[in-house]
């Protein structure tokens, strides 16, 4: 007898982990690669995280937290929003999660009925429209490009009829761009008189190189709001993210967290405290991801890479290639067979257009930047080519 599968699981693979695995059977067979595929810091915790982290392995029995997270590190997120922003939070809202991840699967669950639909400015981060379409909500997407700064606008979403949600990703992934104050307001102001939820990526946050981000906490009183230790605090593989939630989703969020996931990581938790004490050692962070980003803005173009868009935020590059390929799963393979170069391809961000887009993530060394770049233009021989 054959027993039935959930169509659940039958979502789209995230296209950068088999890069990444691509990347490390190369690897293992001793040739090098350089890794622009991999949307994370390549430096680790700070080190007084670290250090909380080994004085909780040591005196304390990490167990499980209530489900919203432990009371001092919400007050000291609700410090640091302040501290952001001039925004003043109240540490009931702050809810931690396993990751940005768990933040949105919960987000999902409690503000949204199986058939609602969520907008997602596409190309956008694939892991939004396949959380919706595994809890049974329709991913709409919002076709966005240079025209709109890959962001989504009230116009847009007026083309694409009645949504219950919208997902704003400021900077975003893949193309790095951000929405200014006067926009995010605009866009807010628009939902909340249409009757649409804002969700609101915040991950790459304290990641901006013209001004700094804004968050949808100063324009809408009914955004769900998420954030991460992942990004700008450089924590990944902790697991460790949170939500500032409205009012109403408190308790529902929290009967759904106690279900799924208990809590957040307990030793994530009490290392977590110690990040907001090492913002000197994560600003010299951003300044090399500006110095990366500086190298890949002057020299991509003499690679054959000339249409790019702005990266205001962020760690990525997003590149058209519609001149020199019009598949760019197989235009990465090559770059990381021929050129030993892992990059991304569109299509993980954007299932139509995403054939004629590459990105590259810039939040490695600055050598192997210059190596990328260098290692580009003999590969495609540009102008050549």
């Amino acid at each position: 007898m054959v027993l039935k599968t959930s169509s659940r699981g039958a979502v789209s693979p995230f296209i950068v982990m088999d890069v990444m695995r691509a990347a490390g059977r190369r690897e293992s067979k001793g040739q090098n690669v350089l890794h622009l595929e991999v949307g994370q810091p390549s430096t680790g915790a700070p080190r007084g995280v670290v250090e909380a982290a080994r004085q909780a392995l040591g005196c304390d029995p990490l167990g499980y937290t209530v489900a919203n997270g432990i009371a001092p590190l919400r007050e000291a997120i609700a410090n640091h929003c302040q501290h952001m922003y001039g925004q003043p939070v109240d540490p009931g809202r702050v809810f931690l999660t396993t990751g940005s991840s768990g933040g949105f699967l919960l987000g999902f669950l409690a503000a949204f009925d199986v058939g609602d639909r969520v907008a997602l400015a596409s190309p956008g981060y694939p892991a939004y429209r396949n959380i919706l379409s595994a809890v049974g909500l329709e991913a709409v997407d919002l076709p966005v490009d240079e025209e709109t700064n890959f962001q989504p606008t009230p116009d847009l979403l007026d083309r694409i009829g009645p949504v219950d949600g919208l997902i704003v990703a400021s900077p975003s992934n893949p193309a790095g761009t951000m929405l200014g104050a006067d926009e995010l307001g605009t866009l807010c102001r628009a939902c909340d008189e249409r009757g649409i939820r804002v969700i609101s990526d915040e991950i790459y946050h304290g990641i901006t190189y013209r001004e700094p981000a804004e968050t949808a906490l100063r324009f809408s009183r009914s955004a769900i709001v998420i954030n991460s230790f992942s990004k700008y605090f450089s924590m990944t593989g902790w697991r460790l993210g949170w939500m500032i939630l409205p009012e109403e989703l408190i308790r529902p969020v929290e009967c759904l967290a106690q279900n799924l996931f208990i809590s957040a990581p307990g030793i994530s938790q009490r290392a977590a405290l110690a990040a907001f004490s090492c913002y000197d050692e994560l600003d010299a962070n951003i300044r090399r991801y500006a110095a990366n980003r500086a190298v890949l803005l002057e020299r991509l173009p003499d690679a054959g890479f000339t249409k790019l868009a702005s990266a205001d935020g962020a760690f990525y590059i997003y590149a058209d290639i519609g001149h020199l390929s019009s598949d760019s799963e197989a235009f990465c393979r090559a770059m990381l067979d021929e050129a030993g170069i892992a990059a991304t391809p569109g299509s993980d961000f954007d299932p139509a257009r995403g054939n004629r887009f590459v990105r590259f993530s810039f939040a490695g060394s600055t050598r192997d930047i210059h190596a990328a770049c260098h290692q580009l233009k003999a590969w495609l021989g540009w102008p050549n080519a």
